[in-house]
């Protein structure tokens, strides 16, 4: 259960300040300038994709130059900034308005665990690109992947091919100062209004003594969703907003019941799409 204080530590609920797709939509995302729209977003991943590649190949040399502390100051710096870049530029094209500014009070915050919903492939770095103390988990078969395994390994990413080597890891992460950002639901929501939630967190926050501050990660749109393909360009402009949700204190008891009210606060808060359909449960 959490102790009552747990209240006191809840932030402000946040309204986004991104507007919605509807308001002023930028000239981008008229119907004869969706061509030119498709080729800019692939032009944007494709920078992305080139910068990663170049990234790992500097991470590569830096890995056996550097110490653990200082690799990974530089490792979650540089991921970080060039996430910013990115979505610098896709705002300046006008295809997306995020506002992540909420996540900004945390990004100085040490032994914090950051929780989130996940409707979009973009959702770890949007809030990467805000925290650049955080270590991500991610999966094995990513951390294998040549445009992110030297850079993850350089930043000291947690892989989760194997549930005691994260536990220990993330506890180590957390204790040392560092930051964890989690999406307990696993993968893409494929179920309205959240996945059932399978993650270590309240056992990784119980052992670390480690607060877990829930983010909502607010979307009208479909856009990388679970099963929307890199190339299909969605209904612009792509909007997404970070709102902070309630702070839980570290759990004294049961981690299971913990994840369980995490999930129920979750299901609680997330809001539907303004402008599209909720999924159907």
């Amino acid at each position: 259960m959490i102790p009552d204080d747990a209240d006191r530590l809840q932030p402000a609920p946040l309204e986004p300040a991104v507007p919605p797709a509807a308001a002023a939509a930028p000239l981008i995302a008229q119907p004869l300038l969706r061509p030119l729209a498709w080729l800019m977003l692939q032009t944007l991943l494709v920078g992305l994709g080139l910068g990663s590649l170049l990234w790992n190949a500097v991470a590569m040399v830096l890995l056996p130059l550097l110490g653990r502390e200082r690799g990974l100051r530089i490792g979650r710096a540089a991921i970080a900034r060039a996430y910013s870049w990115f979505f610098q530029a896709a705002g300046a094209s006008g295809l997306l308005r995020m506002d992540a500014q909420a996540l900004d009070p945390l990004a100085d915050e040490r032994g914090l665990i950051v929780v989130a919903n996940h409707p979009s492939m973009l959702d770890a770095m949007m809030l990467v690109a805000r925290l650049p103390r955080s270590a991500c988990v991610m999966k094995a078969s990513l951390a294998r992947n040549p445009f992110l395994a030297a850079g993850a390994r350089l930043a000291r990413y947690i892989r989760n091919d194997s549930p005691h080597a994260l536990v220990r890891l993330a506890v180590a992460d957390l204790r040392g100062g560092g930051q964890l950002v989690l999406f307990p639901e696993g993968t893409r929501t494929t179920h309205w209004p959240v996945n059932r939630f399978h993650s270590a967190v309240g056992v990784i926050a119980r052992r670390a003594g480690a607060p877990v501050q829930a983010v909502f990660i607010d979307t009208d749109s479909p856009y990388l969703g679970k099963g929307w393909p890199l190339w299909r360009l969605p209904p612009l402009p792509i909007v997404f907003s970070v709102r902070l949700g309630r702070r839980f204190a570290p759990p004294v008891g049961n981690a299971a019941a913990f994840q369980d009210e995490l999930e129920a606060y979750f299901a609680a808060g997330v809001r539907p799409p303004r402008t599209t359909a909720a999924p159907a449960p």
